[in-house]
C-alpha cells in the first residue's frame, strides 16, 4: 500500500493513524475520557475556559497523568523507531535494535547505579541532582555499544554472526550488573529495577516527556541532515569515503545520536526491546530502504505501535496494568526469528549478500 504513495502522502497516512492512536490512548484506562471531556480539560488547562469544580478529579487525571503518559508513550516509540534506522544503517544489517546492539543494556545498568548507589558511593553523582540517571545511562549505553561495534567490524565490513555473539556477550555483562544491583538494593528498589526493566509507562510525567522530547528532536534533526551519507554508508565504509563522507565521523555521531535518544528514553520508562527492530525493518519492506523517508517513517510507525502497545497494557489484565516490554517482546521476538530464517533462506539461494 505505501509503495503507491508518494512520501508526503504516507507520511501523512502514518501522521493520521497515530493522531487516532493517541486520541484512543488518551481516553481508554481506568480513567475512562471522551473526546469532549478531553478537550474540556484541555481548555480548562490552558486557561481558555474557566476551571470547574466539578472537573477537578477529571481534569487532574488527565492532565497530569493521562496526557504526559501519552506523549511519553509516543516519544519513545519515536525514538525506539529512529534508533532502529539509525543502528541498521550503522551496522549494514536489519536484524540490529538497540537492544541487540547493547544500548539498551548499557543504558539501564548506568541508570540502575544512579538509583542503588545514588550520591552515597557514587559521589560525583549527588551534584548532578535529577541529571544523574540520563547521564549515567548515556555512557553506560554508549560504551557498550561502541564495543558491540568494534568487536563485530573489521576492514570496513560488519559481521553478522560476531554481532550477534558480540551483543549477546555484552548484553549478559550488562544484565549481571543490573542484577547484582537488583540483588543489594532495598525492596522498594529492587522492585523498581525489576518493573523498570520490563518498561513501563506508569511513571510517566512532564519532566520526562520534556527530557525525551528534548533529546529526540535534536537527534531527528541530525539524522535527516546525514540520510544521505547513511544511504552511503549502507555500501560500506569504504565505499561511502569514495563518495566523499567522513566515515568515522559519521559512525561517531550515528553511535553518539543514538545513545542520546534511547538513553533518555530508558532512563525514563525502562528497557523496552524489539520495536527498533520492527518498526524499520517493517518500511523496508513495504516501500524504501532511503534513509529520507525511513527516518520520519520511523518515528511516526514507531509512536503510533507504542500507543497501540500501551492501550494494550491498560486494557490486557485490568484492574492491573501488563508492562509494555512483556507485549513487545512477545510480538516481536517471533518477528526477529522469522527475519532470521528469511536472511538464511535468501542467502542460501544466493539472494542476500
Amino acid at each position: 500500500m505505501l509503495r503507491r504513495l508518494s512520501d508526503r502522502q504516507a507520511f501523512a497516512l502514518l501522521g493520521v493513524l497515530l493522531a487516532v492512536a493517541m486520541l484512543a490512548s488518551a481516553g481508554i484506562g481506568a480513567f475512562s475520557f471522551t473526546p469532549a471531556e478531553m478537550a474540556r480539560y484541555a481548555a480548562q488547562g490552558l486557561g481558555w475556559t474557566p476551571a470547574a469544580d466539578a472537573d477537578a478529579l477529571g481534569r487532574n487525571v488527565f492532565l497530569s497523568l493521562r496526557l504526559p503518559r501519552v506523549l511519553v508513550s509516543g516519544l519513545t516509540g519515536a525514538v525506539l523507531g529512529v534508533s532502529g534506522t539509525l543502528m541498521q544503517g550503522l551496522f549494514r544489517n536489519p536484524i540490529v535494535e538497540p537492544g541487540l546492539a547493547g544500548t539498551s543494556a548499557g543504558a539501564a545498568l548506568g541508570a540502575a547505579m544512579v538509583f542503588v548507589l545514588g550520591g552515597a558511593t557514587l559521589s560525583f553523582a549527588a551534584p548532578l541532582g535529577a541529571v544523574a540517571v540520563p547521564l549515567l545511562a548515556f555512557a553506560g549505553g554508549f560504551a557498550a555499544t561502541m564495543l558491540v561495534y568494534r568487536v563485530s567490524s573489521s576492514l570496513g565490513k560488519v559481521n553478522v554472526y560476531t554481532l550477534l555473539l558480540a551483543g549477546i556477550a555484552v548484553n549478559a555483562v550488562c544484565g549481571a550488573g543490573t542484577g547484582i544491583l537488583s540483588y543489594v538494593a532495598r525492596d522498594p528498589q529492587a522492585r523498581n529495577i525489576t518493573f523498570w526493566n520490563l518498561g513501563t509507562f506508569t511513571t510517566a510525567d512532564w519532566p520526562a516527556a520534556g527530557l525525551i522530547a528534548l533529546s529526540f528532536t535534536a537527534c531527528f534533526a541530525w539524522s535527516l541532515r546525514s540520510a544521505r551519507a547513511l544511504d552511503a554508508l549502507m555500501l560500506g565504509e569504504d565505499e561511502a569515503a569514495y563518495l566523499g563522507v567522513d566515515t568515522r565521523a559519521l559512525v561517531r555521531r550515528v553511535i553518539v545520536a543514538n545513545t542520546v535518544m534511547v538513553s533518555a528514553a530508558t532512563a525514563m520508562v525502562g528497557v523496552i526491546a524489539f520495536v527498533g527492530l520492527v518498526v524499520p525493518h517493517a518500511l523496508r519492506m513495504l516501500r524504501s530502504s532511503n534513509h529520507a523517508f525511513l527516518v520520519p517513517a520511523s518515528a511516526l510507525l514507531g509512536a503510533l505501535l507504542m500507543e497501540v502497545v500501551d492501550v494494550l497494557a491498560r486494557v490486557a489484565v485490568p484492574p492491573a496494568e501488563l508492562p509494555v516490554g512483556i507485549i513487545t517482546a512477545l510480538a516481536g521476538a517471533p518477528v526477529f526469528l522469522w527475519i532470521l530464517v528469511r536472511r538464511q533462506r535468501l542467502a542460501g539461494a544466493g539472494l542476500d549478500g
